[in-house]
């Protein structure tokens, strides 16, 4: 891993916790982050369940199966040219709010969407 440390995906509540993401969405964000060419700030990734109920997470969510991340993004130039990184490193369920992009690799859910919050 080049861009992240693996402490920028820990949940709040679990210091050291980011080392129970997934290898592959790790690479995958790795990967997006080198043809974005900018910092990407985690905003959330793996998240314990207690911490999940606390944001307001869904029961079902893919970040307290290590497989989501949520990366900030606030302005739709920034956000045109990530979606297209995440996007070409293989991403295919991905989620676009006023402020971060939801990526994760959930096989257990459709793929090949695309939604707002």
């Amino acid at each position: 891993m080049k861009y992240f440390k693996i402490n920028e995906f820990d949940s709040p509540d679990e210091p050291g916790s980011g080392s129970k993401m997934n290898d592959e969405i790790i690479h995958m964000l790795d990967a997006a982050r080198k043809i974005y060419g900018k910092p990407m700030k985690i905003n959330s990734g793996y998240r314990t369940i207690s911490h999940n109920k606390k944001v307001g997470g869904v029961s079902s969510s893919s970040h307290i199966k290590g497989l989501a991340a949520d990366i900030a993004c606030s302005n739709s130039v920034d956000r045109f040219k990530m979606l297209g990184a995440l996007k070409q490193v293989g991403f295919k369920r991905i989620g676009v709010a006023g402020t971060f992009i939801h990526v994760d690799i959930d096989k257990d859910k459709t793929q090949n969407v695309i939604w707002t919050y």
